[in-house]
């Protein structure tokens, strides 16, 4: 974990964005608890495809990954078969190239994605 005391990195605008059931919202609130300032502009739902952009404008832009199984997995009453997956990705194309941390979260636990986000944020 960083440094939680650093105000520096505290100030940074973090957007997380991905796939449903790749650990959005989990990130996010681990971040806001660890004093990050952190959104998820839902860019998985929108045709803009910069809207993480135009909505957020993050310092730090966060993209978390999840392949079919595990989405099915953490959310088996939710489906849209492979191919909601293959158009939520295709809706997120700009934020991947764009990102600064790509981290797939497809049998990693919670507590191991805060550590790889948190290490990295480390960095700044």
């Amino acid at each position: 974990m960083p440094d939680l005391d650093s105000v520096e990195s505290k100030t940074l605008l973090i957007a997380v964005v991905g796939p449903c059931s790749s650990g959005k919202s989990t990130l996010t609130n681990a971040l806001k608890a660890a004093g990050y300032r952190a959104r998820h502009p839902a860019q998985e739902h929108s045709y803009v495809a910069n809207m993480w952009q135009r909505v957020t404008q993050p310092d730090v832009l966060v993209y978390l990954d999840v392949d079919y199984a595990n989405m099915r997995a953490r959310r088996p009453h939710i489906d849209g078969g492979p191919q909601r997956l293959a158009e939520q990705r295709h809706r997120l194309r700009h934020a991947r190239e764009h990102c600064d941390f790509y981290l797939d979260t497809s049998g990693i636990s919670a507590v191991e994605v805060e550590t790889a986000v948190f290490t990295f944020l480390s960095t700044f």
